[in-house]
């Protein structure tokens, strides 16, 4: 048997060297993790952080885009819808000549069948964009209403709508200034016309209508001139009686017997009868040119009578 001798001393242990204990690991390492001090390490985690920004950074423009391009989708069916409207005004000029609604449907020169316009719809454009029509009598007022479906939709109003129809040569009721009115009630009306053409013209007569109750009375004077100067009278007596046909002209026969109006011009016309009139309405104006052309204007398209100035 083999002698086993017992001592004290325990054996040494693996881990010491030279009598001072080390670690079971290498240098640089702490229980298997690299240290930072490693290069490799540190590369490694900068490549993760690297590759986490970018999938971030990703999916945020992956977001923003289509929703950038939705947004701006708005602005460009907003203008669409806008030039759809417009074209709807135009038409309504065009459709109401041909179709003869401008020509009065009652002795009074009301030109009530513009109310045909009331609902027309046409369809243009991509996206099945469409204009529809409505003529508000009571104020004299086109509507015309541009809508692009699920997109965007568009008004325009035109006032004094008639002014348009009875002068597609160019001139019209200065929507500038302020609507016909009675400076004197029922006796002296003021209201102002633009030259809106490229070229002047030059007025030298008028004819006129209005619908009156009480005594007849007739126009004894009219006064014109360029807004911003005094006007000047134009038109005396003998006096004028109202016209249904508003033709033949009556010739100006003072201050020059004709009132100039330059290119994009205003002016004011004022118009006196010889006395008040119990009621007054649908006051029509014509005026001439020296070369033949004609401008008429309705100061009182609803037949509601002028209000005060």
């Amino acid at each position: 048997m083999k002698n086993v001798s017992v001592t004290h001393n325990p054996p040494p242990s693996p881990f010491t060297k030279e009598g001072i204990i080390t670690p079971p690991f290498s240098k640089e390492r702490l229980g298997g993790i690299f240290l930072l001090t490693n290069s490799k390490g540190i590369s490694v985690l900068f490549l993760v952080i690297a590759m986490m920004l970018m999938v971030t950074i990703g999916y945020v423009f992956s977001y923003l885009i289509p929703t950038k391009q939705k947004g701006a989708s708005f602005p460009i069916h907003s203008i669409k819808a806008f030039y759809l409207a417009q074209s709807g005004v135009e038409f309504a000029v065009r459709y109401s000549i041909q179709m003869g609604y401008i020509t009065p449907a009652t002795p009074d020169l009301i030109p009530a069948n513009l109310n045909n316009l009331d609902g027309v719809t046409r369809n243009l454009g991509d996206r099945n964009g469409r204009f529809t029509i409505d003529y508000d009598r009571l104020n004299n007022t086109l509507i015309s209403t541009g809508v692009i479906p699920n997109g965007s939709e568009r008004r325009v109003e035109v006032s004094n709508f008639t002014s348009f129809l009875q002068t597609e040569k160019g001139v019209i009721l200065d929507p500038r200034n302020p609507s016909p009115c009675w400076t004197t009630t029922r006796r002296v009306a003021r209201f102002y016309i633009r030259n809106a053409r490229e070229n002047s013209i030059t007025i030298t007569g008028f004819a006129a209508y209005w619908v009156q109750t009480g005594t007849v009375r007739t126009i004894s004077r009219i006064d014109t001139g360029v807004v911003g100067v005094p006007p000047t009278q134009k038109f005396g007596p003998p006096n004028y009686a109202r016209d249904r046909n508003l033709t033949p002209a009556r010739a100006f026969n003072l201050g020059g017997n004709s009132q100039i109006i330059n290119s994009d011009q205003a002016i004011q016309v004022i118009i006196t009868w010889n006395n008040a009139m119990t009621t007054c309405t649908n006051i029509v104006i014509r005026f001439y040119t020296n070369t033949g052309i004609s401008f008429t204007f309705y100061l009182d398209p609803n037949a509601v009578g002028l209000g005060s100035c």
